[in-house]
């Protein structure tokens, strides 16, 4: 019987440990199916727009995606201690 938290566990471990952004590049195209890899990107950058304050229905349009897919992204960055907020502030959030 397969342990998909000993599966997770390993691929964050792997991931985490990839600080040259070319091998990410590469890896996660290995990984992922082109679909899957733009699934992804999509929802990073949904995320970005609900935090500059851009409309549901607008981002659902311009990228494409479901309003749930959306509203989704939405109720995560409103969690505490969301992992969304948290990169937000490492990687986009001007520093104040």
């Amino acid at each position: 019987m397969p342990n998909n938290a000993v599966y997770k566990k390993e691929l964050v471990l792997v991931l985490s440990g990839i600080e040259d952004p070319a091998l990410m590049r590469v890896f996660l195209e290995d990984l992922l199916s082109p679909a899957e890899f733009t699934e992804i990107a999509k929802r990073l950058e949904l995320v970005r727009q609900l935090d500059a304050g851009i409309s549901q229905r607008e981002i659902a349009e311009s990228l494409g995606v479901g309003i749930a897919t959306v509203t989704r992204g939405s109720r995560a960055l409103k969690r505490r201690n969301s992992g969304f907020q948290k990169i937000l502030d490492l990687f986009f959030r001007k520093k104040r």
